[in-house]
């Protein structure tokens, strides 16, 4: 019985609670849901949502070349698109993308185009790493790439020894032997290095063994590059040598000029053969030519210390009608060596003559040449 009055009244709380949800959801169907207010203004896009670029005017000028070189370009086109090109960046950007296309491969003549454009460009990095891939094997050996590559090693002091590095790979060669104008660059670019005395000692080896090596290959020289080889030995005060190589400048069919005469002239006075020296100057007056000042001047000195005053004078007198005046340390030198063999009273006569003639000679030269004239005898 008591069981029975427990059902019945759960049964009631339920029928209850039921009744109630009931009613709740029915509100909540009923009442009319809040209106969407609509946006005045759309959403912001995120900062981070990327932007699209456009095509820069050196994109679009790659493309249009890329587009004209159809598929299965060669060498030749290639070149003809690199040579139309004014910006070697854009040049580079279409050497390397043709170098990646299938069956394709640069050569010779594409490479020496584009390392004369990179040169013409500035582009001297980019001009290194292209010899780089020459001499690593990227195309066939040929003359003018390498005297190219010469030329523009021989102009950078770093690149020096690289110069020599692509002679040494054209004496390897069949196609790419040395002519005269790889001698000529390589010849030059030593010859720079000859400022110093103490540096001629260390390059002249190399040059004698270049002079050699132009022989053994047949190479014609003239007179630009005899003259390199003549200066270098007059440097060193190997004036045999120098000699001996002027007298095969007719042997070439090459005519000395003023440089010729200029190098022996210098070279022998600073070897002591002062009457050699003179012998040169001579012969070279007597075809008309000119030395430079400085051998002029390093012969009236040489002459003035071997006692041989009437020489010094004459050839101070014929530099002097051709409008170049000798330095206050040359004046000097004649005029206080003809004073220490007793001759102070022709000296100061010579100083008077040379203000006259000279007139670039200023009042301090002036003074200096008097107060250097020695007359025992006399008070100035």
């Amino acid at each position: 019985m008591d069981r029975l009055c427990l059902r019945r009244t759960v049964t009631k709380s339920l029928f209850r609670l039921s009744l109630r949800l009931l009613s709740t959801t029915e509100s909540l169907l009923d009442s009319p849901s809040p209106a969407k207010v609509p946006e005045e203004h759309p959403p912001a896009p995120s900062p981070h949502t990327p932007r699209q670029r456009g095509r820069t005017p050196s994109e679009k000028q790659f493309e249009t070349w890329i587009d004209i070189l159809k598929p299965g370009f060669t060498p030749i086109e290639v070149n003809e698109a690199l040579r139309s090109q004014t910006d070697p960046d854009l040049a580079l950007d279409i050497f390397r993308w043709t170098a990646q296309q299938r069956y394709y491969k640069h050569n010779h003549i594409t490479y020496l185009t584009m390392i004369e454009l990179a040169i013409s460009g500035k582009r001297y990095s980019i001009t290194e790493t292209l010899i780089e891939e020459v001499l690593s094997g990227a195309c066939s050996a040929n003359l003018p790439l390498y005297n190219t590559m010469i030329k523009f090693c021989c102009g950078r002091k770093l690149l020096f020894n690289r110069a020599f590095d692509v002679y040494k790979k054209m004496l390897k060669s069949e196609d790419a032997q040395p002519n005269l104008e790889t001698y000529s660059l390589l010849f030059n670019s030593l010859l720079r290095k000859f400022d110093k005395i103490t540096v001629c000692y260390v390059y002249m080896p190399s040059v004698r063994s270049l002079a050699k090596q132009m022989k053994a290959c047949g190479v014609i020289p003239d007179t630009f590059v005899l003259n390199m080889i003549i200066k270098a030995y007059s440097k060193c005060h190997e004036i045999d040598e120098a000699v001996r190589v002027f007298h095969e400048m007719g042997l070439y069919g090459c005519e000395p000029n003023a440089f010729t005469y200029s190098y022996l002239t210098k070279g022998a006075c600073e070897k002591g053969r002062v009457n050699q020296g003179y012998g040169f100057f001579r012969e070279m007056r007597e075809k008309g030519l000119l030395p430079n000042k400085t051998s002029w001047l390093v012969l009236i000195c040489s002459l003035a210390m071997d006692r041989r005053y009437e020489d010094a004078v004459e050839t101070t007198m014929d530099m002097l009608v051709n409008s170049i005046s000798p330095d206050l340390l040359t004046y000097k030198t004649l005029v206080e060596e003809m004073c220490r063999d007793g001759r102070g009273e022709e000296a100061l006569e010579l100083v008077e003559m040379f203000r006259k003639k000279d007139t670039y000679m200023n009042e301090k030269t002036y003074r200096a040449l008097l107060d250097a004239v020695q007359l025992p005898d006399h008070d100035l």
